[in-house]
């Protein structure tokens, strides 16, 4: 199990931009990491992934051309460079890496993710 610890979380209207970083002890290596949003009332959905070997990233429908999902593995970081936000991108944002784990577990174009970050807060207003 790998510590994630999420930030960059905050406050910002309609049409703005966000960061959010995700940094993991970096002690293993795994097949995927990724960001999932879950809003009030809501489930925990899948955002955005990157395969750790080949750099290759998936995206939601409803992010697709705003938000950017990228690593650097030397910084042990995961990144999520939101645009054009929209208040509907309203949620707490959990990084998350692939792994063996128990209830939690949410598969994302067809990868489990297991272990995941504390959140952090986005939130847009009109």
């Amino acid at each position: 199990q790998v510590p994630l610890v999420e930030s960059g979380g905050g406050s910002v209207q309609a049409g703005g931009s966000l960061r959010l970083s995700c940094v993991t002890s970096g002690g293993r290596y795994t097949y995927a990491m990724g960001w999932f949003r879950q809003a009030p009332g809501k489930e925990r959905e899948g955002v955005a992934r990157i395969l750790t070997n080949s750099g290759n990233t998936y995206y939601a429908d409803s992010v697709k051309g705003r938000f950017t999902i990228s690593q650097d593995n030397a910084k042990n970081t995961l990144y999520l460079q939101m645009n054009s936000l929209k208040p509907e991108d309203t949620a707490v944002y959990y990084c998350a890496t692939t792994g063996r784990g128990g209830s939690g577990t949410i598969r994302f174009f067809g990868v489990d993710f297991a272990y995941w970050g504390q959140g952090t807060q986005v939130t847009v207003s009109s």
